[in-house]
């Protein structure tokens, strides 16, 4: 076989598919319908005489010889992609770009603004568009192009670039004069004594909830919603207490009505991270917001 028989889309849906283990998923990455994507794929097959992929439980697997290519593939699209992309040139200033971030109810609340005020100043045409995306499809999306950055503390995406930007902790934030926080108690009595309290908790945060539950909390949970910035009212307003990142609750907290309580909590430091693809590394667009977001938030 000769380099002249491939068609670079081959390679793409076959990157896509090896990443995805699903020809339906790699066909929507790549704006393909589903037979197109299998008629692609035959195609493929006959040109490298091997099946390369396989049906398997809900998708395919890759044969011997597909693991065999995986990596020099995406190696040469990631090549070709800085390639095409060296010369251009981005202007902050005259831009019109759109930047697609997975980035959380409370990722919004913390980091956004700061990041508007920036964009206003320095980018005045630049659009940010958030949307949350499944954990487990973060990674497929920013090498699709699909988001081009993932914002927060997402310990199960893999194989992405990131930088780490905040060290936090997770607390517990009560309405201001809450009588739980009246009585000083600090180490295993405070955490011991976190039993006399109710929760709410946040559907979507799931290490939230482990912590309850690794708390055997679980039976004092009264309320579980699915998003974080209804968290606040509901907590100054009743005495429910509410697990929470501290720089979030530290924030509610000097507006006043709040009381926040560091209990030594089992799983309570993580670190915020900035995620994105390898293969958009050299873009100048994506280089350009990573170093402004470092610039306002890395610690």
């Amino acid at each position: 076989m000769h380099i002249k028989d491939i068609d670079l889309n081959l390679l793409r849906l076959f990157d896509a598919v090896y990443r995805t283990r699903n020809v339906s998923r790699a066909a929507d990455l790549l704006d393909l319908t589903q037979p197109a994507a299998s008629q692609a794929l035959t195609r493929l097959r006959l040109l490298i005489k091997d099946p390369l992929f396989v049906r398997a439980g809900g998708g395919v697997e890759p044969t011997p010889k597909a693991d065999r290519l995986a990596d020099a593939v995406r190696n040469a699209l990631g090549l070709l992609e800085e390639a095409l992309n060296e010369s251009a040139l981005f202007s902050p200033t005259d831009s019109r770009k759109v930047f697609r971030i997975h980035m959380s109810d409370i990722g919004e609340g913390r980091f956004l603004p700061e990041l508007m005020v920036a964009l206003r100043r320095e980018a005045p045409g630049v659009r940010l568009e958030t949307l949350p995306v499944p954990r487990s499809e973060i990674a497929q999306r920013l090498d699709s192009g699909r988001i081009d950055f993932a914002f927060g503390f997402l310990p199960t995406v893999k194989d992405t670039q990131r930088v780490q930007l905040i060290k936090d902790r997770y607390v517990v934030l009560l309405r201001a004069g809450h009588p739980f926080a009246a009585r000083r108690r600090s180490g295993p009595a405070l955490l011991s004594d976190l039993r006399q309290l109710e929760f709410v908790a946040v559907r979507s945060h799931s290490d939230t909830l482990r912590i309850l539950e690794m708390q055997q909390l679980e039976d004092r949970l009264r309320l579980t919603t699915e998003h974080f910035m209804v968290l606040p009212a509901i907590v100054r307003a009743t005495d429910l207490a509410v697990v929470m990142p501290r720089n979030i609750a530290r924030g509610f907290a000097a507006e006043g009505g709040y009381t926040v309580i560091e209990p030594a909590l089992p799983l309570r430091d993580f670190t915020v991270s900035l995620h994105w693809s390898r293969r958009f590394e050299s873009d100048p667009g994506n280089q350009w917001l990573r170093g402004l977001i470092e610039q306002l938030f890395k610690e």
